[in-house]
């Protein structure tokens, strides 16, 4: 069955470049020094890693060369899915601000200290209309 045309990244497009991305920030690997080990610039990883752009089968292989990663390993337990779900943490890390977020969070001792950052963070997101769960 076709799918319709859309301006929308297809979800396994998204998985697959987010996947890549949470190996290359483990890795500490920029996004230009992956570009130049596949042959792209920094900017193509950028638009593969967000699914704007999908990536060949070739490049896919090439770029997981360069991560050490099975190329399996970015399909696991996606068969026959027709949707990826909702997953805030993902959601997280599709932004630069949020990967430095997820890094540094944690190391943030103090519990009250830990809630005030997330009650600052919904108060803010009220305000633009968004309303998080407490």
């Amino acid at each position: 069955m076709a799918r319709p045309l859309s301006k929308k990244p297809h979800w396994m497009d998204v998985h697959v470049g987010m996947a890549l991305r949470i190996r290359r920030k483990a890795l500490g690997v920029s996004q230009e020094a992956l570009g130049q080990g596949v042959g792209v610039t920094f900017q193509q990883i950028q638009k593969y890693e967000r699914g704007t752009n999908r990536i060949s089968a070739s490049m896919l292989f090439e770029i997981c060369q360069c991560l050490d990663l099975p190329v399996a390993s970015l399909f696991a337990g996606r068969d026959g899915a027709e949707a990826m779900p909702e997953d805030p943490a993902a959601a997280l890390l599709q932004i630069p601000e949020g990967v430095e977020l997820a890094q540094t969070f944690p190391k943030i001792e103090e519990g009250a200290t830990r809630r005030k950052i997330v009650e600052l963070v919904r108060v803010l997101a009220a305000e633009r209309g968004e309303a998080y769960p407490n």
